[in-house]
């Protein structure tokens, strides 16, 4: 899906997207685009909903940390990936 901002730099989310994930986005910033991610109203409990018992146990002070730490060393991946791609 593409879509352009207006002269205020809006971007207008189709009502089936917006039925979908919500009316409350996330923009994330990295070095190559940006996205949106939609956040829960209860950001903790969506991620509860979203993996299950897969943190059960695990600080939560420490995960958020952790993933950007994570998220990182991905973006960092694919820069570099995307240099070598650009380099041949």
């Amino acid at each position: 899906m593409s879509k352009s901002t207006d002269e205020r730099g809006r971007i207008y989310l189709p009502k089936d997207v917006r039925e979908r994930f919500g009316d409350q986005y996330r923009i994330v910033e990295l070095p190559s685009h940006v996205a949106l991610f939609p956040v829960d109203d209860d950001p903790v409990e969506g991620l509860r909903d979203a993996v299950g018992d897969a943190f059960e146990g695990d600080d939560a002070d420490q995960l958020k940390p952790d993933a950007r730490k994570r998220i990182t060393e991905d973006v960092q991946g694919e820069v570099e990936s995307r240099s070598e791609d650009h380099e041949d």
